[in-house]
């Protein structure tokens, strides 16, 4: 039988951060016993993004928060400064990356590779209330 279910995880990000959520993912749909289906997760942010990366060596996000910084500098001359300098290189990171993945859900587990793990990435340099939703559509 055809269910659906959905969750907000609400989360406080420290400065241009990498947080993974996999494990918190993982658990609520443990907790709602998804078996076979299709996982949207979406963040409500146009200065925070989210990414399938790897999870293994810390070294992978280092690296793709600095690439993402030498292609969006904070000192670009930007007209969209409203909110300081780094608000609209927090935009242009966030149009680089993504605001919303599909994840396959394959008896229980989420389809991603050994390596992949999903990240939030806070792209202000102070720290934010961020929402991510989860919602599950399956079996």
């Amino acid at each position: 039988m055809m269910r659906q279910r959905h969750r907000t995880i609400r989360l406080e990000t420290g400065a241009r951060q990498a947080l993974e959520l996999t494990a918190e993912i993982r658990d609520w749909l443990d907790q709602i016993e998804a078996e076979e289906g299709l996982l949207s997760v979406f963040i409500r942010h146009t200065s925070a993004s989210l990414t399938i990366m790897e999870n293994a060596d810390p070294d992978v996000m280092r690296d793709l928060t600095d690439f993402l910084a030498r292609l969006a500098p904070e000192e670009a001359d930007y007209a969209h400064d409203t909110e300081g300098p780094d608000d609209m290189p927090a935009h242009l990171k966030t149009a680089l990356t993504q605001t919303h993945l599909s994840i396959p859900v394959i008896g229980g587990r989420l389809g991603l590779g050994t390596w992949q793990g999903i990240w939030l990435l806070e792209h202000r340099a102070m720290a934010h209330q961020r929402s991510v939703i989860l919602h599950f559509i399956g079996e």
